[in-house]
């Protein structure tokens, strides 16, 4: 029953620009901690996002053309035996990101928020030990360095005295900590497994620009400052069951503390009295069921699901929940395991606004993605 186990990690990353509108990219899963023997694996994942909307009619209701980019997610690991009880774990991942751009009004895109655009990169390295005091408990603890950057563009009518506003955060390096628990039943292939995510604190050296004065600040000069930025805490309660000979029910649950993640420049934050991004907690199902077909090949499929919050949302995370489907295929000869995936997103309506009010500018529906992935993996 072993072969399962693979399925919900790869496939956990394949969510790409649906979780929090295309910031928490791999969904952080630590399952190869629990891969038998020492193993190695290197994964590659591609999302293709599709999201488009229209300006509201007080804009001329005009198309914004495709304002989410497609990215790739790359991950390799490592997991070692030291003895019976302890082993450890070193992942590596891209767990948050943004790439958002809307197409400018000369270009035929949106009038209300043409040229707004989002870039935000992170890549993490996570250490995890592990201890088993019996066959079923075990223990999991570890520690993430990650690295942080982006930029962001606030263009648009609907921006009001703050259209053209610019800001650059350099790369920074935090850390955080994992913390864990798990319960096992072998002879049924049952997992329970519970981990907490600490957030990330970084501290952003910054600069913003004003296309033109706003009050006491001046138009068109860089103005340097320190922003802080943590990423999220997040709890990730991880399942799986056999049910029948060769047969294996798996489901996930994670929450993101999103409510938490705050970007605020200072000059920013001054002339406008909120932050760049507001996004609402998050809570992702999955659930799905695994079929062992013969000694090399087992497969599952899988749904899952994040409800939709206030559809009032950030230009830069123009989405609003999702419910999805997926495939998988495993192949397993002597030491190695490929996993291959596939997944399809439907996307929730949402509607952009700029806090300036709280009141729609643009109307997003009927927006999908699209995920594939394959991991490589080797016992030795």
């Amino acid at each position: 029953m072993k072969q399962f186990t693979a399925l919900c990690g790869i496939l956990a990353g394949l969510a790409g620009a649906a979780h929090a509108g295309g910031v928490d990219r791999s969904g952080q899963p630590i399952g190869i901690i629990f891969e038998k023997g020492n193993y190695a694996e290197l994964s590659y994942g591609q999302i293709n996002p599709s999201v488009s909307g229209n300006d509201v009619a007080a804009f001329g209701g005009r198309p914004s053309g495709q304002v989410a980019d497609s990215h790739s997610l790359p991950g390799i690991a490592l997991k070692y035996d030291f003895n019976e009880s302890l082993s450890g774990a070193i992942i590596y991942d891209n767990a948050y990101g943004a790439d958002i751009a809307y197409p400018t009004a000369l270009a035929g895109g949106s009038v209300a928020l043409g040229g707004t655009s989002a870039k935000l990169d992170s890549e993490g390295v996570t250490a995890i030990l592990r201890y088993k005091f019996s066959e079923s408990f075990s223990a999991h603890a570890g520690i993430r360095a990650s690295k942080a950057s982006g930029e962001v563009t606030l263009s648009g009518l609907a921006y009001g005295p703050v259209n053209g506003y610019n800001v650059s955060f350099d790369e920074d390096w935090g850390t955080g900590y994992l913390v864990g628990v798990a319960y096992e039943k072998p002879e049924i292939a049952l997992r329970v497994a519970l981990t907490y995510f600490s957030k990330v604190k970084h501290e952003l050296d910054t600069t913003e620009t004003f296309a033109t004065a706003v009050g006491p600040i001046p138009g068109g000069v860089p103005l340097a400052s320190v922003t802080n930025v943590n990423t999220p805490q997040a709890v990730n309660l991880d399942v799986q069951s056999g049910v029948a000979k060769d047969t294996l029910v798996f489901g996930s649950i994670r929450w993101v503390d999103w409510s938490s993640f705050l970007i605020d420049p200072a000059r920013f934050t001054a002339v406008t009295g909120g932050g760049l991004v507001s996004l609402e907690d998050s809570v992702t199902y999955t659930l799905g069921v695994g079929r062992k077909f013969n000694d090399n090949w087992s497969g599952s499929v899988f749904a899952t699901y994040e409800p939709s919050g206030d559809p009032l949302v950030s230009p830069l995370a123009p989405t609003n929940g999702y419910r999805g489907i997926g495939i998988a295929a495993v192949y397993t000869r002597d030491n190695m395991k490929i996993t291959m995936g596939a997944r399809y997103l439907d996307l929730g309506n949402a509607q952009p606004e700029t806090g300036t009010p709280d009141t729609a500018r643009a109307d997003f529906r009927d927006n999908h993605a699209t995920a594939v992935g394959i991991k490589v993996g080797f016992t030795f």
